[in-house]
């Protein structure tokens, strides 16, 4: 009975964990779409986050990707090439890296050079008792500092997700086309590509990118704001919000793709 009763605490503990992130994310999604959101701390805010998250790893996720792509689509291109059917080229790049790889290793990118950041900074601030001090001043700390956190992780992870996939693919057919395992013809690898993403897959990358980064900075969020009064108490909030976003993560991907693809 004992264990029973741990379960059961654990499961409404993971259920009202679920509720908050849900409950952040509706309502910065409902403040984020009023002009009068958005002021200028708040723009400013916005500006340091997208240089954080999506600009300053740029150099990283061009080495991700370059690898990757070196790694997969050149195997796909040379096995494709090798068995006769390069006319699968297209559907498997789009299914293997933009379906699935590149939102899935930019998330995990964000989670754990951002999101640890962003639990950690929120943790501070909350134990200096500056966020306090910052809504003494006026400013809400629902614009001001949450605000710009999730969507500036939402717009960072979907543009570097691009990034990697478009980096992907083109450092695969250099790679390819250097070692001579694939075709050199530029224009076919490109029509098969782009001839190969359907709607559907659009809306699924954009899914499998968005809503994970969402899901991410509003846990992150809550995990520094809920850090107890403690500096000691920090990294466990932190920890505990990184495990939470990488399970949300997983089962949001997986999530989107029963309900894109099947």
């Amino acid at each position: 009975m004992h264990a029973i009763a741990r379960l059961g605490q654990m499961v409404l503990s993971r259920g009202y964990e679920l509720r908050h992130v849900a409950a952040i994310i509706g309502a910065m999604t409902w403040v984020g779409v009023q002009p009068g959101s958005w002021g200028r701390a708040a723009r400013n805010a916005l500006a340091r986050q997208i240089l954080a998250i999506g600009v300053e790893p740029l150099l990283f996720v061009f080495g991700l990707a370059a690898i990757v792509g070196m790694a997969v689509v050149g195997q796909l291109a040379f096995w494709t090439g090798a068995a006769g059917q390069s006319q699968l080229l297209g559907p498997l790049l789009v299914a293997v890296v933009a379906r699935e790889l590149g939102p899935i290793l930019i998330n995990i990118v964000v989670i754990i050079r951002s999101g640890s950041v962003m639990a950690t900074e929120l943790g501070i601030m909350k134990t200096d008792r500056k966020i306090l001090d910052a809504g003494a001043r006026g400013i809400g700390s629902l614009t001001s500092l949450i605000l710009p956190r999730v969507v500036g992780a939402a717009v960072s992870t979907l543009c570097l997700t691009v990034v990697f996939i478009l980096v992907a693919f083109a450092s695969g057919y250099l790679c390819g086309a250097w070692l001579g395992t694939g075709s050199r013809n530029f224009w076919f690898f490109t029509d098969t590509v782009v001839h190969s993403i359907r709607p559907h897959d659009a809306i699924g990358i954009l899914a499998k990118s968005v809503l994970p980064s969402l899901f991410t900075a509003a846990s992150c969020c809550i995990g520094g704001l809920g850090a107890g009064g403690a500096v000691t108490a920090i990294p466990q909030a932190t920890q505990r919000a990184l495990t939470r976003s990488v399970a949300g993560l997983f089962v949001i991907s997986a999530v989107v793709s029963l309900l894109t693809y099947l």
